[in-house]
């Protein structure tokens, strides 16, 4: 093809983008062209054997000078061209292309698409994304490193770091069967077949099938939690401080609520009744002393101006000594007497009493509806045993007024937990409910936990050197979680300690396993409390303390 003449558009030898000139390659005193080999690089360029630091191209005129867009950056230099083929000079870099027959410099790292175009980039790259990978490569990078393998290396340990859940499988070893920030009760094997069942699709959380119209979601919990409380209606919200709250806005907005100053109480990092009475946008008129409030007290602060009457059942403290407080017959009374509800604050959602496990004394919800409360309010993952849910029963027209409210959507539970519910409800009513993981580890013998406690002590004793103490001990076990306060049961638990550690360092690496166990130290040691590690955990524990006990005096 003939050319056009006049005046030559194309780069001088030696033209240098953004940088300065080049000399020629044969003024360099450099091979020719000829004498060497092409060896194909990726993008249809070809290079010449020998290593290349920071500059490309020096093209001189010829027939096909054309160079592809990317081989144009910032700080290239255009290299030589044959009539045929593109050749860089061996002491060039090509960055963003990897030469078939060379290692990258030490110095250099590889560019990022030949990075992610080696094989050990493809499960990264299916596992965590493509932007993601390149962000932790370029860190490594960032960091000094060079060669491929120790960028992946570094690469694959900061992404799993980074996309780790932070919410996992935990042993609950502390004694405390419903401890708040381990996720108080466990789901029973029913309610995580039933969130299971329901998280995999569709649902009926608002249509009624049978008619083909919109349902109401408060119907799946609805009938049976009326039944099993014994009230005239419920309602199920995301938690019992939502319970709370929407009754006072519902019912007392504006108005005052009488509260006994011995139960203006503080539950958890910021529950506070008297800050939730202010949110919700009622008064608060309190009356009696921190020790002693009696009927009469309640008596004289009533007044027009009075919405309510709350109650709150001591969950987590008790005020003992010269100490007294109404009786719920003499509140209900008050409560009729001046037209006002007595809304009370429940709390541990107890359906059965605990007797039998050793702690007298927890008044059920049914009985609390039975003694004359208007709405009684409570927790569903303490010791009802379900998931984090809050319940108000009680009078119809007050269930009403809270169904009816704004706030009751705010704090409507989502499907999963309604699923979760139903099924802890139906167990309830069927009587299955000492399958629950809290009751069965509430009600396992003595006998049973030191049998397990042996096996576990058997299983470390039998390695030699294993760096770790271990002894069975008697312990006490409690509820927890906002109920029965004070009220111990007999336990056994495993005290041990690890050569060389302290016990808060001990108690460190235990919880650093996958999964954590967390444990808590008395006298020097850590004790592992068998009531609360739930039986299938065994094996879990037994793995922990083995690898907690390597390395002893490190």
């Amino acid at each position: 093809m003939a050319h056009k003449t006049g005046p030559d558009p194309r780069p001088k030898a030696g033209f240098l983008l953004g940088l300065k000139p080049l000399p020629s390659l044969a003024q360099r005193g450099e091979p020719t062209l000829e004498g060497g080999e092409p060896v194909v690089i990726r993008g249809g360029l070809r290079r010449g054997a020998g290593q290349a630091p920071e500059h490309l191209f020096d093209v001189p005129p010829a027939r096909d000078w054309r160079l592809p867009d990317r081989a144009v950056e910032k700080g290239v230099v255009l290299g030589v061209q044959a009539a045929n083929r593109l050749v860089q000079d061996r002491e060039l870099a090509l960055p963003g292309h990897v030469l078939d027959n060379s290692a990258v410099s030490a110095s250099r790292p590889p560019s990022m698409d030949s990075l992610l175009a080696r094989p050990e980039a493809a499960e990264p790259l299916g596992l965590y994304g493509r932007e993601a990978v390149k962000e932790e490569l370029r860190a490594a990078i960032a960091g000094g490193a060079t060669e491929a393998a120790e960028l992946f290396t570094a690469a694959r340990e900061s992404l799993s770091r980074r996309f780790a859940p932070t919410l996992v499988r935990a042993v609950n070893a502390t004694g405390v069967l419903l401890h708040t920030n381990l996720g108080r009760a466990p789901l029973s094997e029913g309610a995580r077949e039933a969130v299971t069942r329901i998280a995999a699709g569709y649902s009926t959380l608002e249509y009624e099938p049978g008619e083909g119209r919109r349902g109401r979601r408060q119907d799946h919990v609805r009938r049976a939690a009326r039944e099993l409380f014994g009230a005239e209606d419920a309602i199920a919200v995301n938690n019992n401080a939502s319970a709370v709250f929407l009754a006072l806005s519902a019912i007392a907005r504006g108005r005052a609520v009488v509260v006994s100053r011995g139960e203006l109480v503080a539950i958890g990092g910021s529950f506070k009744i008297p800050e939730i009475l202010e949110a919700s946008g009622a008064s608060l008129a309190e009356v009696g002393t921190t020790n002693r409030t009696t009927a009469a007290d309640y008596r004289r602060a009533l007044s027009p101006a009075v919405a309510a009457i709350l109650t709150v059942h001591p969950s987590n403290y008790e005020i003992r000594g010269y100490a007294a407080s109404a009786e719920p017959a003499e509140i209900a009374s008050l409560a009729r007497e001046a037209g006002v509800p007595w809304i009370h604050d429940q709390g541990t959602g107890a359906v059965v009493s605990l007797d039998e496990f050793g702690v007298p004394g927890e008044p059920t919800v049914a009985d609390c509806v039975a003694a004359g409360a208007d709405l009684v309010t409570f927790s569903g993952d303490k010791l009802f045993s379900g998931p984090q849910a809050g319940f108000a029963v009680g009078r119809a027209s007050l269930v009403t007024r809270l169904a009816e409210h704004p706030v009751a959507r705010v704090v409507r539970p989502d499907k999963l937990t309604l699923a979760a519910l139903g099924a802890t409800l139906a167990a309830w009513k069927t009587g299955r409910w000492r399958e629950f993981p809290v009751y069965r580890s509430a009600a396992a013998p003595l006998e049973l936990l030191e049998q397990r406690g042996e096996r576990i002590s058997r299983a470390l004793r039998e390695i030699p050197g294993a760096g770790i103490s271990i002894e069975l001990i008697a312990s006490q076990a409690l509820f927890g979680g906002g109920t029965s306060p004070e009220k111990k049961f007999p336990s056994r638990a495993l005290a041990v300690s690890r050569e060389g550690s302290s016990a808060d360092e001990l108690a460190r690496r235990l919880r650093a396993g996958a999964p954590p166990v967390v444990g808590r130290v008395e006298g020097g040691k850590v004790l592992l409390d068998l009531r609360s590690i739930l039986p299938e955990e065994d094996v879990v524990v037994e793995r922990a303390l083995k690898e907690a006990g390597g390395s002893a005096g490190a």
